[in-house]
């Protein structure tokens, strides 16, 4: 499928580990794997090769970045977690109704999980979702245009921000770079935010989806605020000082296996 990378289980697991972790040596997760040091430094040279780590003085580490991870790191980066939510989207989405998609790989992956639907309307600046969205024959995909971003494979300026506008859709479903403890959502490039905001004004219901890693994680441009959105989609409980900027407010809090959410 397009924009995803030719990686082991094992490899995706050590990827998410030394993100989280910030540094692994090869003999911990050799024993963390109950595998060899040999096997360990090829799944580690995989990882190198492809931006995903790097090498350090007697083990592997994250890339240095200036700004957001790549997006085939993100792709595998709490994988399960992701899944979860697009799970739980999946089931509250019904037959026939509009979707506007924005950039970042969980919108990706419960477009993924929406393909068994039928006759969705899909708008979208990210080749991914539209690319996952074309494998369903019944539904109608509509891109916009503009200057694709290495990379990311996304469209952003003013061209999807007119885009978004053209059209009023059912359901509106975006992701954010992280979250302050205020509840102010946060990305790392103005355009990002322009075009999520775009969709948040151009759909009847809003869905955040985010994994619980966005929570507290630090981007520098400022663009609305969790009580902004209809409903959040989530994999883990959220931290109780982010709860609070939602006490009064509508928004819905969904959890793996709590069909109703939770407020």
């Amino acid at each position: 499928m397009l924009g995803q990378i030719d990686i082991t289980k094992r490899q995706a697991e050590i990827a998410d580990l030394v993100q989280k972790a910030g540094f692994a040596s090869v003999e911990e997760l050799a024993e963390r794997f109950e595998v060899t040091t040999q096997t360990i430094r090829r799944d580690v040279n995989g990882l190198c090769e492809l931006g995903i780590l790097r090498r350090t003085h007697g083990g592997v580490e994250p890339p240095a970045r200036a700004a957001n991870i790549h997006y085939s790191t993100r792709q595998i980066l709490n994988l399960p977690g992701k899944q979860d939510i697009a799970r739980q989207v999946a089931a509250l989405v019904e037959n026939n109704q509009s979707i506007a998609f924005s950039i970042g790989t969980t919108p990706e992956i419960v477009m993924q999980a929406l393909t068994g639907h039928e006759n969705l309307a899909v708008f979208t600046n990210n080749l991914n979702v539209a690319f996952s969205a074309s494998s369903n024959p019944s539904f109608q995909v509509t891109i916009a245009g503009g200057r694709l971003r290495y990379g990311d494979r996304d469209v952003l300026g003013s061209s999807a921000q007119s885009f978004f506008a053209n059209y009023k859709v059912d359901i509106g479903i975006f992701g954010v770079a992280g979250v302050d403890e205020d509840g102010t959502l946060l990305d790392f490039h103005e355009d990002e935010v322009a075009a999520r905001q775009a969709i948040l004004a151009n759909c009847r219901t809003s869905y955040l989806v985010l994994d619980n890693s966005k929570f507290g994680r630090s981007a520098h441009v400022r663009g609305g605020h969790l009580s902004d959105v209809t409903d959040i989609f989530t994999d883990k409980p959220v931290p109780q000082a982010f709860l609070e900027s939602l006490k009064d407010a509508q928004t819905v809090v969904h959890l793996p296996g709590s069909e109703e959410g939770e407020q």
